[in-house]
């Protein structure tokens, strides 16, 4: 059959199958749970799979820190090279798996990944998720996770990849299913869809999933403006449009825009719909014979979504893709394991330190105390795989002590509720140590998506901010009368109030969600084997009354670009063991016109005692426009270099005028006028870093014409 001859063209091969399909069966190709055609021999295919830090809800594979970790490290390059190691063990599994003739749920080719959501408000539970809440940041990684999910095959896809949740998707997880959520034409094109577009345009994602919510009054999932004015139209996008699981019934259900399961199915499919996760679909030959749609339209969705599973290879036989070979000693292979331990290592961001780390791996006796030290949950996030070798932090620290020191561990102190045994033996014993290391935070049980968090009191979302009381009652008891050294190790997703365990903590270290080799990054870093090196992805507010309200989409008084109150951590913040200065930066032209690029080079030299990593990254601040909202500040570009102590390298960077471009009230790119500061540093350029130790920032005036 033409459909199963490699060498006929792509269009040809698909028409082919879709002519000999009936309409019953057209309509069940398009669920997610694909039915096998044994009359073709065509074998059932599930749409539905998760590789968000690696392959998820599947076989055992690598398990790498949770996006939130890798948007720390600001390294598109690592992040190629994960998403390259997750797509390899995605060919393998699926190929150990159909050897075996097993096609089942989460055993497919297509992944729901990456979420290039901007986390816009630190109660969203899913925020872990991100990259974080820049544009710029978020647009880089994706790109590159992308490229490395899809692989460079000429003819073949890897794997394919998705941008999701499209768009202006974060939060309340309580209301995403009836939620409109209101967004400004310039919020919208200066922060929701700018890393939809790069992973449309860029990365040539195979597919974009459609969101729950409503966007400016009309279902993601049925809105025109996104589906077929922006994403069509506009960017040219030619893969698949998937709804997220169970979306197409909230058209019916929670936003009632239409009446019926049938007009849902007719609805979506007219907008451009083409996969549903669910099962309105089952509805579209009703839809057809209610003279709601027509059979050529949804042939022709049906053609766009073949065409991914033919791009996968998965009508040409065996061996027929050049990934057809990747076999199981791939998955969770000792290559794979230290790359997972990299990002972890890189991931990990010290936001302070008196002087206490690096601790020595000698002492004659370690303390190690908290929740989290033995949690497997603090390692996961959400989304996860899971192998038979997830090092804990306990672990990794009690790997690292070297013979003839002592650890002792206690867990102490119970997640997110008190201690029910009235006695506690921990604290004391704590105090006749030479180190206290105290495992705290939050983990997926407290924060995530609608029905993951099971000890969640708000369906996923933290709209208490503070840790829980507990563990700080916990830490003061360790701190109370006690010269001992603490170092606080923080496991979780999001930004949290941790002013007191700053106040009573000597060194203070965010691990985030870190994957099956966190606990060894973790002791890599405390005993100084590294220098750590992570920069926050998202601004640690001081509380949530610097905030808008949760429901508000508009960004005025969001994220570290319209935030106006002093944070607790800003964005782009990190400590490290070395010590960085910069100076000499320097503009090719300090006058240019709209049109025009401009060169900017900077020196950074590593002033400190050891070696180390630093992210360089720049920022621009533009004068206050009347009539539209102006950051104060905007990251344009990155760069992470690593310096030996005393050695020092000139980064350059090109700013072009689409970095240097505003957006109007109207949603429109316009040249800046006047002065526009340029600055390059360690960490966002603000008072508040400066006064948490992070180093100057160079800077200089560009004027446009």
């Amino acid at each position: 059959m033409p459909f199963r001859d490699p060498a006929q063209p792509l269009n040809v091969r698909v028409n082919d199958l879709i002519a000999k399909l009936t309409l019953e069966e057209k309509a069940q190709q398009m669920l997610d749970q694909s039915p096998a055609i044994p009359r073709l021999g065509v074998p059932a295919y599930s749409w539905w799979n998760e590789a968000l830090h690696g392959v998820g809800r599947s076989a055992p594979a690598t398990v790498f820190p949770e996006p939130i970790g890798l948007g720390a490290t600001f390294d598109d390059e690592l992040a190629l090279r994960e998403a390259t190691a997750v797509s390899d063990e995605a060919r393998a599994v699926y190929n150990a798996a159909i050897a075996k003739n097993h096609y089942v749920k989460y055993g497919g080719l297509t992944f729901w990944t990456p979420n290039i959501n901007i986390f816009r408000d630190p109660r969203w539970g899913r925020g872990q998720e991100t990259y974080g809440e820049d544009p710029t940041l978020t647009s880089r990684l994706g790109v590159a996770f992308v490229r490395g999910l899809q692989g460079d095959d000429p003819r073949y896809l890897k794997v394919a990849a998705c941008a999701k949740h499209y768009a202006v998707h974060s939060g309340p997880e309580r209301l995403r299913h009836e939620f409109n959520a209101e967004a400004t034409p310039q919020d919208l094109r200066e922060t929701y869809l700018p890393a939809f577009r790069a992973l449309v345009q860029d990365a040539k994602v195979e597919a974009v999933m459609c969101a729950y919510n409503s966007t400016n009054g009309e279902p993601c999932c049925g809105n025109e403006f996104l589906l077929s004015q922006v994403l069509r139209k506009e960017w040219n996008f030619r893969g698949h449009v998937v709804s997220d699981c169970g979306a197409l019934d909230d058209l019916y259900q929670g936003h009632k825009v239409v009446k019926t399961k049938t007009e849902a199915a007719a609805l979506a499919l007219s907008r451009g719909v083409d996969l549903n996760c669910g099962d309105t679909y089952t509805q579209l030959p009703a839809a057809v014979r209610q003279g709601l749609l027509k059979e050529a339209q949804v042939d022709s969705a049906l053609a766009i979504l073949l065409r991914t599973r033919f791009k996968l290879g998965l009508f040409d036989g065996p061996h027929a893709t050049p990934y057809d070979r990747l076999g199981p000693e791939v998955v969770n292979s000792p290559a794979h394991r230290a790359l997972a331990r990299e990002v972890a290592v890189k991931s990990l961001v010290l936001l302070k330190n008196n002087g206490v780390l690096p601790l020595r791996s000698d002492l004659g006796k370690y303390f190690v105390t908290g929740p989290n030290a033995t949690s497997v949950e603090a390692l996961l996030g959400n989304y996860y795989g899971v192998n038979g070798q997830l090092t804990t932090i306990l672990e990794g620290l009690a790997g690292a002590v070297q013979p003839g020191s002592q650890l002792e561990y206690k867990q102490g102190a119970l997640l997110d509720r008190p201690n029910i045994n009235p006695i506690d033996w921990t604290t004391g014993e704590a105090k006749t140590t030479d180190a206290i290391i105290v495992v705290m935070g939050i983990t997926g049980a407290l924060e995530g998506e609608e029905g993951e968090s099971i000890a969640s009191a708000h369906t996923g979302d933290r709209l208490d901010y503070n840790l829980p009381q507990n563990q700080l009652d916990f830490l003061r008891k360790l701190r109370q009368g006690s010269k001992t050294p603490i170092v606080a190790i923080v496991t979780g997703g999001s930004p949290m109030n941790l002013a007191e365990v700053h106040e009573l903590a000597d060194a203070v270290l965010l691990a985030w969600y870190p994957g099956e080799e966190g606990g060894h990054a973790v002791a890599d870093v405390v005993f100084g084997k590294v220098s750590p090196s992570g920069k926050l992805p998202v601004t640690f507010p001081q509380s949530l009354a610097q905030l808008p309200a949760y429901e508000n989409y508009h960004m005025a008084g969001r994220t570290y670009r319209y935030l106006q109150a002093e944070p607790l951590y800003p964005f782009g913040y990190g400590l490290s063991y070395g010590k960085f200065a910069y100076s000499g930066l320097q503009l090719a032209k300090t006058k240019i016109t709209k049109n025009q690029s401009v060169q900017v080079t900077a020196t950074v030299a590593n002033i400190g005692p050891v070696t180390a990593d630093e992210v360089v990254q720049l920022y621009l601040t533009h004068p206050p426009r009347a009539g539209a909202q102006t950051p104060l500040f905007a990251l344009k570009n990155f760069k992470r270099v690593s310096l030996q102590a005393g050695a020092s390298t000139t980064v350059t960077f090109t700013l072009t005028p689409a970095q240097l471009a505003l957006i109007n009230a109207q949603g429109q790119a316009v040249a800046p006028r006047g002065p526009v500061k340029v600055w390059v540093g360690g960490s966002l350029p603000s008072a508040r870093s400066l006064a948490l130790g992070a180093p100057q920032p160079a800077s200089a005036i560009l004027t446009v014409k």
